[in-house]
């Protein structure tokens, strides 16, 4: 197991975090629209409109992506119930524990706490 990416969608300081969250955004929608190529302009739009909405409404969705076996999982998390998760501790490409039960992933950290996520979106 793997971790492709962590999201943080909607940072608090402007341009150069909410060109990321949107660029975040757009690469989580190419992912989970099965990697269509020639959308890039569809994604990012969608993406802005996303982001924008969020920041307007003052929520973040926080989500990170698993790769197990040629599968990814898209697991979000509320960050005031992640336990002080910050994106970033996983390594891209490094092997993690994860278990599942029903609908949640559980992600164990490096230090050996657990960031429990709800699966919204399997692709492969």
């Amino acid at each position: 197991m793997e971790p492709v990416s962590s999201r943080n969608s909607a940072d608090a300081q402007p341009s150069i975090d909410f060109q990321e969250a949107i660029r975040r955004r757009a690469e989580e929608i190419y992912i989970r629209n099965g990697k269509i190529p020639g959308r890039d302009m569809e994604n990012w739009a969608q993406a802005e409109s996303e982001v924008r909405a969020e920041m307007a409404l003052g929520q973040a969705r926080r989500a990170i992506i698993i790769k197990i076996n040629g599968v990814e999982y898209v697991g979000e998390y509320r960050p005031e119930s992640s336990d002080g998760y910050l994106p970033g501790e996983f390594e891209a490409g490094a092997p993690i524990p994860v278990r599942f039960e029903n609908d949640k992933m559980f992600v164990t950290r490096p230090d050996g706490r657990e960031l429990e996520t709800t699966v919204v979106k399997k692709i492969g």
